[in-house]
């Protein structure tokens, strides 16, 4: 997994604090998590079970596998709420 810095200027160009900024993409970020979370796990009650619930037995259902490594390959969090961010995609107002 590669490091990515995050030019901390380019935040300071679009906020007036890049501190609340970075509060504002981090609740962002959980928003994203929990919608993938509620997306994930919509799409494994669609696959049927197996039928036995016998922990002894291991069996890798494929179908479930490829959904969990399709998730894998969606971008992070907090990068998609970072670069929503420096998009200009994320609005907020500062209360009173």
């Amino acid at each position: 997994m590669d490091i990515t810095p995050v030019d901390l200027r380019e935040i300071d160009k679009r906020t007036e604090n890049v501190y609340e900024a970075i509060s504002v993409a981090a609740l962002r970020a959980r928003q994203v998590n929990t919608d993938n979370k509620i997306e994930f796990s919509a799409m494994m009650n669609t696959i049927p079970s197996s039928g036995s619930d016998d922990e002894a037995e291991d069996v890798t259902n494929p179908i479930q596998l490829k959904m969990a490594i399709d998730f894998e390959k969606k971008p992070k969090p907090h990068l998609q709420a970072l670069n929503e961010l420096l998009a200009g995609e994320i609005k907020f107002k500062y209360k009173k």
